[in-house]
């Protein structure tokens, strides 16, 4: 099966193109290779995925309209992982014109290249960020999700509905997945287990926002990529969106300890109010993506964490 994975440079894209390299598929990546954070880290992704028979790469923006619909003309993918888009909730608050472009633009060509080319199957990333401030613990796909509180939220809640017309008007068969606070090796380095592991290595404070009082779906990369690689591969329907998190909500505090018993070291922690288009917690149901695929994420975050610090080691000799 030939496969196009966009964002392939990124953490979730450089994992699900190794996984689907392992079996058997052709995987076309493409990666605008941006500077939104280290390109090096990307660049080392990307190496790591050239030295893989059954990989080609191309870097392209996906909101550039001409050479998106010239690589899905000459592609011949049956397949797409869209993982593509710009990331991050803070950072929605200084560059709202990159999230229109690549989230908004880029998403609509990544669909127009979709429905001309007869794709089979387009699974993209949403977010657990849709749901916004809902208070009802868990959150489930039938939630209503009208308010986001953040850009980078209501750019992934309008993925849903243009999939959902694409999928309704042209047949195009659609999945959206809502990722809950993915973390691990090669990670990114703007999120909380980078950011954590690399102050406390340095002697700096950790931001602890909300003074602490905080709870993630945290969940491992690797039970990410298990979810996406079994909803690709399901018979699709015309267009379907699904929670994918570990379904067992941790405390910021908790989260940081375990961090602290990897290092064998403590933070040093500096207590800091919400920041904007932040929630308070997140909790996933995901007795949808069970039922349909056979799998739930259940990675322990001991474990999760463990590896990531690792690697991090690993990586940047410290």
């Amino acid at each position: 099966m030939k496969v196009l994975v966009t964002g392939a440079a990124g953490f979730v894209g450089m994992h699900v193109s190794q996984r689907l390299l392992a079996d058997g598929c052709e995987v076309v990546g493409v990666d605008s290779l941006d500077a939104y954070y280290d390109p090096a880290l990307k660049a080392a992704r990307l190496a790591r995925l050239q030295a893989t028979p059954g990989f080609s790469f191309e870097r392209l923006d996906v909101a550039d309209r001409a050479a998106t619909a010239a690589l899905f003309e000459s592609g011949g993918f049956e397949r797409v992982v869209h993982l593509a888009a710009q990331a991050g909730v803070r950072h929605s608050l200084q560059n709202p014109q990159a999230y229109a472009q690549s989230n908004l633009v880029g998403f609509v060509n990544v669909l127009e290249g979709c429905r001309h080319a007869g794709v089979g199957h387009l699974v993209y990333a949403s977010s657990s960020s849709v749901y916004g401030g809902n208070e009802t613990m868990p959150f489930s796909e039938g939630d209503r999700v009208d308010h986001p509180v953040s850009l980078y939220a209501a750019t992934k809640k309008a993925n849903e509905l243009m999939a959902h017309a694409y999928s309704h008007l042209f047949g195009l068969p659609t999945t959206g997945l809502r990722f809950f606070t993915v973390y691990g090796p090669w990670g990114r380095p703007d999120m909380a287990a980078f950011l954590f592991v690399d102050a406390i290595l340095s002697g700096r404070p950790i931001d602890v926002f909300n003074h602490g009082d905080m709870k993630r779906d945290f969940t491992y990369v690797d039970d990410i990529v298990e979810g996406v690689v079994r909803v690709l591969g399901h018979v699709p329907s015309p267009y379907r969106v699904l929670n994918i998190g570990n379904s067992y909500p941790v405390a910021l505090a908790d989260f940081i300890a375990a961090i602290e018993d990897a290092l064998r070291m403590q933070a040093h922690k500096r207590l800091l109010p919400m920041q904007p288009g932040d929630v308070p917690a997140t909790f996933a149901d995901v007795s949808a993506l069970t039922a349909l695929i056979g799998f739930k994420p259940g990675t322990d975050v001991r474990e999760g964490v463990r590896r990531f610090v690792a690697w991090y080691r690993a990586y940047y000799g410290r």
